[in-house]
């Protein structure tokens, strides 16, 4: 597989993780379950479960348990990166809007492309800085409307450590592209679960919330950070992250889709402007691509 072959891959495999996150707000409309700690429990049981029987499926039981020993300090980081940021989501949003957390997590791949230049100096491109900039502004307009007023420090600084969190590990993924992060992903489940576990009023669920907390933890969660572990390891990581932001972008389509929830014009106008700064942006990037492999002297 070519190099341009393996950034394609990879952004197909990111904005599919896209897709699937972004489906989390419609699944959730549908629960009956108040206590948010319990949807986490189960949600994060579910993922495990679900990224943990895909390894035995593919590796067996030898291979997964190779899988986990292999993963080392950067899949732990990872995993804790993402058990961070999972758990950290439920309780920002007790303190703070929807609406600032989505802010704060349309600075991802601005985070993730400082981390990476000040840690490993990987340059990103003026291209990427500007779409990185579109994207802020498109997510800053869909959210405009409904941004508090009154400044939370708890809430909000949790959701820049999610924001902090998403970054780190999508960084050390891509710095440690020879590792196989599916293990990770599985270990931070498993830490979210076990964090809500002991925070959760009650654990009992009826029969259809139990459906729809497997596609929620199964689908939305799992095969999400399957998809994102997967493809983040063939791209720059400030190009990952901004692929990512079209989660965002997506959920606000189904919950209207579904639940017949039509979006404000503030949010058709910045989801179109986030939309457009990702679609000229990879374009853009896959252009280059094939000029410089073009431009690559033939073998004698």
């Amino acid at each position: 597989m070519t190099a341009l072959q393996e950034q394609r891959k990879g952004a197909l495999l990111v904005f599919g993780s896209a897709v699937a996150w972004s489906v989390g707000g419609a699944i959730a409309r549908f629960l009956s379950v108040t206590d948010s700690w319990t949807i986490v429990f189960w949600r994060s049981v579910f993922a495990s479960a679900f990224l943990l029987g895909f390894m035995l499926w593919r590796q067996g039981l030898a291979g997964t348990r190779r899988l986990f020993l292999d993963m080392g300090v950067p899949g732990i980081g990872v995993g804790l990166c993402f058990a961070t940021a999972s758990t950290s989501f439920v309780v920002a949003l007790a303190y703070t809007t929807v609406a600032n957390v989505l802010l704060m997590q349309a600075g991802v791949p601005l985070i993730a492309a400082l981390f990476s230049y000040i840690l490993f100096r990987e340059k990103v491109s003026m291209a990427t800085w500007l779409a990185i900039a579109a994207v802020i502004g498109g997510v800053a307009i869909m959210v405009s409307g409904s941004v508090g007023g009154e400044v939370s420090p708890i809430g909000d600084g949790l959701a820049l450590l999610i924001a902090l969190a998403f970054a780190g590990a999508t960084v050390i993924t891509r710095r440690h592209a020879q590792v196989a992060m599916m293990p990770a992903v599985c270990l931070g489940t498993l830490i979210a679960a076990t964090v809500a576990a002991s925070m959760a009023s009650r654990f009992q669920i009826n029969a259809a919330d139990t459906g729809l907390l497997i596609l929620f933890g199964a689908l939305n969660l799992g095969l999400g950070l399957a998809m994102f572990v997967t493809g983040v390891r063939l791209l720059p990581s400030a190009l990952a992250a901004l692929i990512g932001t079209a989660e965002p972008v997506l959920g606000p389509v189904w919950v209207w889709l579904v639940h017949g929830e039509i979006p404000s014009q503030r949010t058709l106008l910045g989801g179109s402007l986030v939309f457009l700064a990702l679609l000229a942006h990879l374009g853009w990037q896959f252009h280059q691509n094939r000029k410089d492999v073009q431009a690559m002297p033939l073998p004698d």
